[in-house]
This record gives C-alpha cells, structure tokens and sequence, in this order.
C-alpha cells in the first residue's frame, strides 16, 4: 500500500492519458491542451488544485490553477506554443485557509460568535506571510475591533486575498508524467488532391512528372496543399492486371501501380514512363512553390518480380507446391501482388530494409506519406519504423490508409501515424454524421486519432455517390471539408462527378487503378468553382483549421445539419448548415448556441455567406433557414456578434 501519511487528497482518472499513459497524446502548435481529473478528500474540507506543465528539457514548471466544474472534476488548460514533447502532472491539497474562509462566513452571516475563528485566521494569515510580506498587514485587520474584523473578512478585499493565496500544505502530486507530442501545424490542416501521374497529360499519352508540374498551377488554384500521387514505382509485369482488374493485361495496359516492382527496380525506383529521379525532385520543388508538399504512397507489397522475390525469398510465404502466396481478401484476389511475411526468420531485416525505403524518399525530399494498407502488417513494425523515422527526422506525416477495423485503427493512431482515414466516407445521415462526429470530437480518441475525411478514393466509389448528380458530391465535398480540418478527393474524377460504379460493388467502373485516363485537365466547371471557395474559406477563417472546436446545432429537420466551429475567443466564427437531401427543398429553424456565443441579452448577428455572399441580420435565437439543392445546398456563414442595448 502507497502510504501518503498527511496527504488526504486523491486524484484520479486524469485526461488525457492514453493507455495508462504508454503513449502520448497528440496537438499541434497553437492548441489547446484540456487536462481534467477527479480530485477528492474525505469530509468537507475545501480542495485547491493546480496544473503543472513544461516543455521536456525545460527545467521549471509552469502553473495553471485548476476549477472545479462538477460532482469533483476539475478541468485546467493550456496552450501547446513549440514543437516538441511536453510533460504535465497534477497537484492538489486541502486549502485549510479556503475551508475556514467558507465556515468563518457561514457563521457570520448565522450570527453565531466567531472570536476563536479570527484568531484561527489571523494564525494562517501569519503562515503564509511567511513567502507573501504583504499578508502581515492584512493579519492586523482581523485583530482589529470585533465588528471590524468581521466586516473586513466578509468584503470582497479579502475574498481576493483568500482566492490569491492558497495555503498549500500536505500537497499531493500525481504519481505520473503524462505526455503530449506537439508537431506541426500542417498535422492538423491539410487539403489533398489525389490524382494520377500517368494520366495528367494534356495528350493522349502517358503522363510524366513534367506533365504533373505543369498541373501544379490548376491544383494551387483550387486551393490544396498536399499533392498525393500513386506509387511511382515500376509496375510488375507478371500477373499483370488488365481493365477492371481483369486477371490477364492485354499488350500495353499499364498495370495497377499498387503492384510494386520488375525487372526494371523496386520501392526505391521510378517507373521509367513516369520520369527520372530528377524529375521527381523538381516536380518536389516546383510545387513547394506553390505551397503544395508532394505526398509518396507507401505500399508495402510487391509484384511478383520485384527484385526482392529474387533476393530475399524467406521475406514471402512459401505454399506447398513452391509457389509464393499472393494477397487475397476473399472473395477478392490479388494475383498481382505478393504481401511480406512478417514472421519469417529474418524479419528484423525486413523491418530494416522497409524503414530505408521510407528515409530513402525523405532523403529525396519528400515529408507525408500516405500509408496503403498499414493494417495488413504488424502494429509492432509501424511503431518501430515511425519511431526510428521521428528520430532522425522531423515534421515528418504518416496518413493511415486503414478502412478496417475500430481498434485496429486507434492502436495505429496510437503508436505515431499522424492522421487516418475514417468511416466518414459511410456516414451519410444527419444522425450517422452526428453520432460519428461526436465520438471523433469528444470521445476518447480525440487524444490520438487525427481524422481526414475524404468522400471518395480510387478504390471506393460508395452507394450513396453512385448514379447521382452535382448536388450529392457538393454535399459530400462541403461536410468533409469543413467537419474535419485534414480532407482529400480524388480528381478528377471528383469534379467530373464521376458516378458510374463496377455493378454491385463500390468501386469504379474502367477504374484508373487499372487504365490510363485522358482528362480535359483546362476543364473547369462550378464542382472546381465550390471547392475553390471552400479551400479559400478554410485558409482565410481559424475557426475552420480544426475540427475539435465542433458544436452542432439544434434544428428539427432531419435533412438539414447545423454546425457550429469558432475560434477560442470567438474573433472567427463559422456556422454550416448543410442540406442534406440531394434532390429537394428543405427548411427549418436554426438556433444559435447564445451561451457559447456570450449573448446574454438581444440578439444581433450579422451573417454573411461566403459562398454566395448574401449578408443576413439575425435578431433571433431560432433563425429561418431554405436550402435548394439545385441552387447551393449549403449555407457557409461567417458571423460576427454585435453588442445589442435593452
């Protein structure tokens, strides 16, 4: 038993604390770090509470008072200003001052005589005069004459000086360290555009990196930041895939670019129709330019004839008749493709060979990647080679590419991968949103799992966008581009509203996985006019570079989502109400959160909508709102609250 003698206080159920504490929680410069627990003491006696922060290495702590919001949790906060690690614990105490201070009033006002209870005061006045010189005056006015003293310890005067200076004895500090990892802002805001290189030429012809950095201005104008590209490799020749995953490629057909590797090189190759290594790295550069970092896909499989197979063939599951195991995911098969054996005998030089391909490319100048399928190798392996990468190099973004299942998806978060897929792609209704939302927000996982919502991929074309119209990939484009701060599409085929899928399936028909595409990429149309508008928004309004500051807002009509995102001191505020119905009119009333928008008396709310700048002035809490589909189906409302006289 941990015996803590004169300490009486217990502190319990700290947050955020990741698995007892095994792995750190996660911000970004700038957020905010909400600490709370459960502090008690046995009887009556009044508690004080502090929280204590540093950055690691630092040698004082910094001190945050800590409020008691209800039934003993306390909540303190503060503000993650560097990159880096920090470290918080907790303090707290019986504040035998404070305790007196409430009984010596409660007596007072009852009339009962309290002589002793000025003297009991003017003692710990002298106690903590001892680090606070000015408290000897203060001790002097309680043994003044009895009426006097009684009106001095009953004025605000002293309230103040009850509240500034605890007496802290017997303080218990919690048993652990708790850590928060704190990277770069762009691991919390991000837009991606995904296409692929082989099919960005203005020709009918296969396309090359020169063809991408001649895309780069259309890309920076609509306003993304990330450029994620397909693997870049060369592409197996065996087993070949052809036109909608046929199991046999006629002459000529390109491949899936997921299956790495040939007689022509492996994971730290390029694909010769594609360009040089030079080519690459100017392509890195030019669209650095632009504000734009160049994503590398992160497969780790291989064709058949990638020169591992060869070179390293107790990396691969052995069959009986001799033959190599290929992927499958039944019924779905994947002859093209072989996965690594993680637990053969040489699996260490496996993980090593691995991490080298990823610091190969950092080395090249890339700094995200998008990590295909890290649920279908070990957690141990991530966590390790994640580990290693930050080590030696920094700023650097892992995004999950794990549509499976719940906790395989948190423990990947969990052990470094810095943003994830999520099930946002199926989550359609207002009460799936709403549900879904809330459980990213403000749930557990909010410590350690950073969403990017993304409404389609090249392997996932979902019911709801298949066979429709403009309308239903503008809704999808709008609620993930600003229900969560980190968001990609996959074009062009997303602007085009590309709708055809394989029959019965979520996937595309004459997919791009498995064929060139020729796009008209001069083309614009009101799809790249929206997303435009919306990438703009994000950029020119804080509220919507994060997506922890979500409050959803009451409006009784199931088709219509109300949601709130402001700033902490409410400088940028953003209300979206989305339409939810693709095809048809819906109305309703919106309610504005007046407490969370400090309105205490009328209302007066400016609202401008930055997507069709139409300006509105609210003098309601419930407020009419009409969206038409086929007009715009969402409103993006920017508001500003004026102060408003009886």
């Amino acid at each position: 038993m941990d015996l803590k003698g004169q300490s009486r206080v217990v502190i319990e159920n700290v947050q955020p604390q990741i698995d007892e504490g095994l792995y750190p929680a996660k911000r970004t410069v700038g957020e905010r770090v909400d600490v709370t627990a459960d502090i008690f003491v046995d009887g009556h006696d009044h508690i004080r509470a502090r929280l204590l922060f540093k950055k690691e290495g630092e040698a004082k702590w910094k001190e945050c008072e800590m409020l008691h919001i209800r039934n003993d949790e306390w909540r303190a906060s503060f503000y993650a200003e560097e990159k880096g690690i920090y470290r918080f614990t907790l303090q707290a105490w019986v504040d035998h001052f404070e305790t007196w201070y409430d009984g010596f009033r409660k007596k007072a006002d009852a009339g009962v005589d309290v002589h002793l209870e000025l003297q009991e005061g003017v003692a710990m006045l002298k106690t903590l005069a001892h680090s606070h010189e000015t408290l000897k005056s203060v001790s002097k006015k309680l043994e003044q004459e009895y009426s006097l003293a009684i009106a001095f310890v009953l004025s605000p005067e002293f309230a103040a000086v009850v509240h500034g200076h605890p007496l802290v004895q017997h303080a218990h500090t919690y048993h652990k360290q708790l850590k928060v990892v704190v990277e770069h802002e762009k691991a919390n805001f991000s837009a991606w555009y995904e296409l692929f290189p082989r099919s960005a030429s203005l020709d009918r012809k296969h396309g090359t990196f020169k063809d991408v950095i001649r895309l780069l201005p259309r890309i920076s104008a609509m306003g993304f930041d990330v450029l994620y590209l397909p693997p870049i490799h060369p592409i197996g020749k065996v087993n070949r895939k052809g036109k909608n995953n046929n199991v046999k490629a006629d002459s000529g057909e390109p491949g899936s670019p997921w299956a790495i590797g040939s007689d022509e090189g492996g994971h730290k190759s390029i694909l010769p129709e594609l360009g040089s290594l030079e080519s690459y790295k100017l392509l890195i550069s030019e669209a650095r330019k632009h504000g734009i970092d160049v994503a590398l896909d992160i497969a780790f499989q291989c064709a058949p004839d990638h020169p591992y197979v060869n070179d390293h063939p107790e990396w691969f599951k052995q069959r009986p008749d001799g033959s190599i195991q290929y992927a499958e995911n039944p019924p779905k098969k994947y002859q093209d493709i072989y996965p690594f054996n993680f637990e053969n005998e040489n699996w260490f030089g496996l993980w090593n060979e691995l991490k080298s391909v990823i610091t190969y490319w950092i080395d090249q100048g890339v700094k995200i990647f998008r990590v295909d399928n890290p649920h279908t190798k070990p957690v141990a392996f991530w966590e390790w080679a994640i580990h290693e990468v930050n080590k030696e190099y920094s700023d650097i973004i892992f995004l999950s590419e794990a549509f499976t299942r719940p906790k395989v998806m948190a423990s990947l978060a969990k052990i470094g991968f810095t943003q994830s897929y999520t099930y946002f792609t199926w989550r359609v209704s207002k009460q799936e949103l709403t549900e879904y939302m809330n459980e990213l927000v403000f749930g557990p996982s909010r410590n350690y799992f950073r969403p990017n919502f993304w409404p389609n991929t090249p392997d996932i074309l979902p019911y709801h966008l298949q066979h429709q119209g403009e309308n239903i990939f503008i809704i999808r484009l709008a609620l993930a581009a600003t229900l969560s701060s980190n968001y990609g599409i996959y074009g062009p085929a997303y602007e085009w509203h590309d709708n055809i899928p394989m029959p019965g399936k979520e996937e595309y028909f004459n997919s791009e996985k498995y064929e060139i595409k020729h796009h008209d990429w001069k083309k614009t149309n009101r799809m790249t006019d929206i997303i435009s508008i919306l990438n703009a928004a994000r950029k020119n309004n804080k509220a919507l570079q994060s997506t922890w500051n979500l409050q959803f807002c009451t409006i009784e009509n199931e088709n219509l989502l109300g949601y709130l995102k402001a700033t902490d001191d409410l400088s940028n505020i953003i209300l979206l109400v989305v339409n939810l119905d693709a095809h048809g009119r819906q109305s309703g009333y919106v309610q504005l959160p007046l407490s969370t928008l400090k309105i205490n008396g009328r209302v007066n709310v400016k609202a401008h909508d930055i997507v069709t700048d139409e300006q509105y002035t609210w003098t309601q809490e419930w407020n009419y709102i009409e969206l038409d589909p086929y007009k715009m189906p969402f409103h993006l409302f920017k508001l500003e609250v004026h102060e408003s006289f009886m």
